[in-house]
């Protein structure tokens, strides 16, 4: 809603600051007051082209901010959010443009800076205008098909869950797709490798195992080199513990003669003792360090093919097994990936005929609510005095997606016999406000933004036909703010506040003024309404009436 407007140095107007509250407030005064200077100013905060021709002669520049009460679900904090700019819960939402004598503007949300399309996007949440200037709101057939959806009262989440899956399903066996298109291209060399490896059959650990393995038999073909001849060194027959026990055995015969010679045989004994237990040592030695050639060479060959074949695939030895693994997985996903293309597109088939169905029942109930609204709207259009015009809901087909296969739009014939035609083909002015208040008088329930402006809907029309909009311009305040400019008294009757524009003449030049009336003053502006300049005593008397039947 809008709560408050400032104005500076716009056109007529100095400085202007006006509060507005709910339900139905209108604007009046004389033709030329300055009624159009407010639209103006008001589209300029909401992101309407800069102009400098609106700033105040003599003025360097012109300013203009509008202060919305917004609660916290209106579509505009989820803009906000999704523009990155701040809103503080409970407070006014304030939007402003300044312009400078030489065209140039400024636009700011809150405190921050903000280009005017920003403004425009807040705007259009905030503020429908209706009337000759109107851009926006019912005249775009982009927001008609959720009108007709809301007022048929239509639940499209399962046509939009049928889209969902539809699309995810579809993104799913693209990407299937394109992996086995991949793959496909690498399946000739996965075989090779994955067989080459197969063959080879390398097991983690084993290079580090054949290594070892391979030092250990080079290191004892080393040691045996040193051990050759010693077996005949010690043990031959000539060998050194023959001699030693043939010395003993010469000593043992002339040891119990003489101490000396007797400490020599013991130690000989001794010696003896020991040339065996290194004899024995060494035959041992050499069975532990006698290895088979042929163990060599085959211990050697396979080391040296599994370390070229890591190479090949630049992964380590022990990384050979685990690649060989995730081949064969490729080349099964490969086998796998059809099977799974063939289950994506049965499923696809499965849920495009589902997306269709919802889409089709959905489609009818888009015609039984556009039967309905077309009785609605034809209903309202005689007490406007829109006898010859036409109004129906297009439903055409349209690409499919989450709101369906409709696309909506809502046409009108304004003469006997003319062919139907978009919103925007009605003539400008009073016609089309009227009739964008019967579409809106039907849409009741379909909501939109929470401030209605109407520019001079009464146009041409009075008596009944003013009186009917004036009814329905009351109902319709029932259900968001509703700013009215009139020239109508049974419009202003109807009115719960009621505002005067008027030029006042000084040796300062001419200025707008706006001024909220009191209940006396607004009994006196009707019956100047009713009577012209002069008012007279019936005309007030006229305008009690007015004003007690509202």
């Amino acid at each position: 809603m809008l709560r408050q407007l400032v104005i500076r140095d716009v056109v007529l107007i100095e400085r202007l600051e006006l509060e507005f509250g709910a339900g139905l407030g209108v604007l009046t005064g004389e033709t030329g007051a300055g009624k159009s200077i407010l639209l103006d100013s008001l589209g300029l905060a909401l992101g309407a082209r800069a102009d400098a021709g609106l700033v105040r002669s003599g003025q360097d520049g012109a300013a203009v901010s509008a202060a919305f009460d917004v609660p916290a679900d209106h579509p505009s904090a989820a803009l906000l959010d999704e523009l990155g700019m701040d809103s503080e819960p409970g407070e006014p939402l304030l939007l402003r443009r300044t312009v400078k004598a030489d065209g140039g503007s400024r636009g700011f949300v809150g405190g921050s800076p903000a280009p005017a399309g920003t403004l425009r996007e807040l705007g259009s949440t905030l503020v429908e205008i209706h009337g000759q200037h109107d851009d926006r709101g019912l005249l775009n057939p982009k927001g008609h098909r959720a009108l007709l959806d809301t007022f048929g009262k239509l639940d499209t989440r399962g046509v939009a869950q049928a889209w969902s899956r539809v699309a995810q399903l579809e993104r799913d066996l693209a990407e299937a797709r394109a992996t086995a298109d991949s793959a496909e291209r690498d399946r000739d060399y996965l075989q090779h490798a994955a067989a080459e490896i197969a063959a080879l059959a390398p097991e983690l650990g084993e290079e580090t195992s054949l290594a070892e393995e391979r030092a250990a038999m080079q290191a004892g073909a080393k040691a045996g080199e040193t051990l050759t001849g010693l077996d005949e060194l010690l043990g031959g027959s000539d060998g050194a513990l023959a001699q030693l026990r043939s010395a003993a055995r010469r000593i043992e015969r002339g040891a119990a003669e003489h101490e000396l010679l007797a400490e020599a045989l013991a130690s000989l004994d001794r010696a003896v003792i020991e040339a065996s237990e290194a004899e024995d040592r060494i035959a041992r030695a050499a069975e532990g360090l006698a290895f088979d050639p042929r163990r060599l060479e085959t211990v050697e060959s396979r080391l040296f093919d599994i370390r070229a074949l890591a190479r090949k695939h630049r992964v380590e030895p022990d990384a050979l097994a685990a690649l060989g693994e995730e081949m064969q997985a490729r080349l099964q996903a490969i086998e796998a990936g059809g099977e799974r293309i063939a289950m994506l597109e049965t499923e696809l088939t499965h849920a495009r005929a589902a997306f269709d169905t919802a889409a089709a029942a959905l489609s009818d109930q888009r015609r039984a609510a556009g039967a309905r609204l077309d009785d609605a709207v034809a209903a309202e259009l005689a007490p406007l005095k829109l006898d010859a015009a036409r109004f129906r809901t297009a439903i055409a087909s349209a690409e499919p997606g989450p709101s369906g296969t409709d696309r909506v739009e809502f046409e009108v014939s304004t003469n006997p016999g003319a062919p139907f035609g978009p919103l925007t083909r009605i003539a400008s002015g009073g016609e089309l406000s009227r009739f964008i208040l019967a579409l809106k008088v039907a849409l009741a329930e379909a909501g939109g933004a929470s401030t209605m402006i109407f520019d001079e809907i009464d146009r041409g029309v009075g008596g009944a036909v003013a009186s009917a909009i004036g009814e329905r311009l009351a109902r319709l305040a029932g259900r968001a703010q509703l700013l009215v400019v009139t020239h109508s008294p049974q419009v202003a009757a109807r009115a719960a506040h009621h505002f005067r524009i008027e030029k006042a003449h000084g040796p300062d030049g001419t200025r707008t003024t706006v001024v909220r009336l009191s209940d006396a003053e607004r009994r006196e502006e009707i019956a100047r309404m009713l009577s012209g300049a002069a008012i007279t005593d019936e005309a007030r008397a006229q305008a009690a009436r007015l004003l007690e039947a509202a």
